[in-house]
């Protein structure tokens, strides 16, 4: 099912951009775990902030339905979906007025469009600890409260100057700040989008990231994050680095057979994003394509190229797995199962698409 038949349209493919900053205290393992991640060589020495300007590195979204339709196809090549990455300096206590570099570093953040907290909770003494004791909660909460009091005090510039409708909701959002809480989930749709403008350090979702062993992790600290809903995922990711160095042949003589956890990572943080897959495939390319959940068929097409959504006539889709089974596009449309669909059209995640447009 091949999406882009004119040559000269493909100049203009555009895919969703999507970013995930990582943050945490000095020497949590911020660095390793970007290396790990983007398999870029940086400095991860052992003291804090070895990392003064962000480094930035593009990861591919693991998608084994790529790799089966294009099997199935016999595509040319494969295209996945990716997510940026930036690696943020190690922030402190009192970042938000400018404890060592924290206001350059809290900048950074407003570029991403969610939030890795580090959290450690491994026990290594030739690893500096900036903290007096192990505490993943108090970690936490030392980075929210940078967070929320750097805002407050873009929000305390800005309020005396706004009518008042929107000043309202700035002095609502200076409330929740006040008491050092997250504006995410806190405020409603059309609130956010007001203040989305501001470029908001807590306004991003964000995802929790405990960097240790799992008999590291005390029940007190996953009952804490388990009782907040908060998304968190334990990780060894010095242990995750080290697998990450090997060969494909060494991973099987030493049994590793599972999925990395940090490929579970890469895909948490796109779930956390609200973001779905789908995809197109044909001879030419198999790619998957990023959009919000709830995107209609005509917004699909726009993620493809503009003139796709503005002369959106209709959609073929058919689910992946479908598709798989069935054995090509022929033998689904003899089954009957490629559906036709028009502009409320929903997208799925896993919907394989051809758009039928006027351009």
């Amino acid at each position: 099912m091949t999406l882009v038949k004119n040559k000269s349209l493909c100049q203009n493919i555009i895919n969703m951009s999507l970013s995930i900053g990582i943050v945490g205290l000095p020497n949590v393992g911020k660095s390793t775990l970007f290396q790990s991640l983007t398999k870029k060589q940086i400095d991860r020495a052992n003291y804090p902030f070895c990392t003064i300007d962000p480094n930035v590195g593009v990861v591919t979204v693991p998608d084994e339905r790529v790799d089966q339709l294009a099997k199935l196809t016999k595509s040319a090549k494969k295209i996945y979906t990716t997510i940026e990455f930036i690696d943020i300096a190690g922030l402190v206590k009192g970042a938000h007025q400018g404890e060592g570099l924290g206001n350059k570093f809290l900048a950074n953040i407003r570029e991403a469009d969610a939030v890795l907290y580090i959290l450690r909770i491994f026990k290594n003494d030739k690893i500096v600890n900036t903290q007096d004791k192990i505490n993943p909660l108090e970690d936490k909460e030392i980075l929210d409260a940078e967070m929320a009091l750097k805002d407050l005090a873009t929000l305390e510039k800005i309020f005396d100057k706004k009518a008042t409708k929107e000043a309202d909701i700035i002095k609502k959002a200076m409330t929740i700040l006040e008491k050092g809480e997250m504006l995410y989930g806190r405020i409603d749709n059309k609130e956010e989008e007001i203040l989305k403008q501001y470029q908001l350090l807590t306004l991003k979702p964000r995802f929790f990231l405990l960097n240790g062993k799992e008999e590291e992790l005390t029940n007190e600290i996953k009952n804490n994050f388990e009782n907040d809903n908060f998304p968190y995922l334990v990780l060894d990711v010095l242990n995750e680095f080290e697998i990450g160095e090997l060969k494909d042949e060494e991973k099987k003589d030493l049994g590793i057979t599972d999925e990395l956890k940090l490929d579970l990572l890469i895909k948490k943080a796109y779930q956390l994003l609200n973001l779905i897959t789908f995809l197109t495939t044909g001879s030419d390319e198999t790619r998957a394509w990023t959009i919000k959940q709830g995107s209609s068929a005509p917004q699909a097409g726009g993620v493809i190229h503009t003139d796709f959504e503005d002369n959106f006539i209709k959609a073929d889709v058919i689910n992946w797995q479908d598709l798989i089974n069935l054995g090509g596009i022929a033998q689904a449309r003899e089954k009957g199962l490629v559906r036709t669909e028009g502009k409320n059209y929903i997208i799925q995640d896993g919907d394989v698409i051809e758009i039928k447009h006027g351009a």
